[in-house]
């Protein structure tokens, strides 16, 4: 199969390093041809020259199998000719980029988690609302899960879920990506794969602050399962399945970015414990936190919808320097008495 990821970040990176070893442990898989595509023409060559991703993946060896091409050569050209396209960018660059890729006839999948930023609607869209704006006869889908870069780069188990409405998707991601070392399962809920992505960056935020605040393991299970129960609700009210958010894009993806020392949500929330401004927290990562741009959208769109997220409005209150860490946690612990299963 000839695969094209379109994005050279971290993950991009590492998913394009993943696939292009994929027959080195395992003789019996067939090896693909595997392209990583990236605009900034200076990356792409000292990957190139060096090996390695030095900006994003700075430990891990790039194979001489993985094909690199730099911004030089056009989008269009680039993805001529292969069987299965990637888009690998923060949720801000995948509107353009399937705009750029509506009319290619081949299935394409993005590895974006969270919500657009609100363009011409009141709030903001996930990715596969984005596509059915501006690509509605894309065959597409999303590649997601419990996985930090780093780990899949240097061919450490993981399982991610490949989620499309349609099964050609699903089968082109489980046929590009299922290795001895990354287990890929199919989920035709799209919807759900795409809120459990999204919101775990959010409440792993919320975790993180939890942790820098030292208070305790109890309050961390606490706001995980609690936290769980506000992706769900969201979810289920955007038409997805609520057996999805027991899945490896909900509470898998969820424990993962919360509880994992490499995730820079749970980064942020550690630094804002510390008494850091947003804009300290955001610079020392350099890298993209995405709870951080799409925290807001995600309590919007509950406000508009009428799903209680108390976890996430304050979130989005602390970023917004409305709240102190200590008053966000004191405003959870004061609410009102409730059922557990609402």
């Amino acid at each position: 199969m000839k695969i094209i990821i379109l994005g050279a970040g971290a993950w991009g990176t590492a998913l394009a390093i993943s696939a292009a070893s994929s027959h080195r442990s395992n003789p019996q898989l067939i090896a693909h041809q595997v392209t990583l595509w990236g605009r900034d023409e200076a990356l792409m060559t000292s990957i190139h020259n060096t090996r390695s991703n030095t900006r994003y993946l700075p430990s891990v060896t790039v194979p001489d199998s993985l094909k690199l091409i730099g911004g030089n050569k056009t989008l269009a050209d680039a993805v001529q000719g292969q069987d299965l396209i990637i888009i690998a960018t923060p949720v801000s660059g995948v509107r353009g980029m399937l705009q750029e890729l509506r009319q290619v006839n081949v299935p394409v999948a993005w590895l974006s988690k969270g919500f657009e930023a609100p363009v011409d609607t009141p709030y903001g869209l996930l990715v596969h609302e984005i596509r059915a704006q501006v690509a509605l006869n894309l065959r597409a889908g999303i590649l997601s899960g419990p996985s930090f870069a780093q780990e899949v780069a240097r061919g450490q188990p993981t399982a991610l879920v490949a989620a499309s409405e349609h099964a050609e998707v699903r089968e082109a991601l489980v046929a590009a990506f299922h290795s001895s070392t990354l287990r890929v399962y199919a989920n035709d809920d799209i919807v759900g794969v795409e809120v459990g992505g999204a919101v775990k960056n959010v409440l792993a935020i919320a975790t993180g602050l939890c942790d820098g605040l030292q208070l305790g393991l109890n309050a961390r299970a606490a706001l995980i399962t609690r936290g769980l129960a506000e992706m769900t609700r969201l979810g289920v009210a955007l038409g997805a399945r609520a057996e999805t958010f027991t899945g490896l894009s909900g509470l898998g993806d969820l424990v993962l970015t919360a509880t994992g020392d490499l995730s820079r949500n749970r980064k942020v929330g550690l630094a804002l414990a510390q008494g850091k401004t947003l804009a300290q927290a955001v610079e020392s990562l350099g890298h993209v936190a995405e709870g951080v741009y799409c925290a807001r959208t995600v309590v919007q769109r509950a406000q508009g919808l009428g799903v209680e997220m108390p976890i996430s409005e304050g979130v989005v209150a602390l970023l917004d320097g409305k709240i102190t860490p200590l008053d966000a946690v004191a405003a959870l612990m004061e609410r009102e008495p409730t059922a557990e299963l609402v």
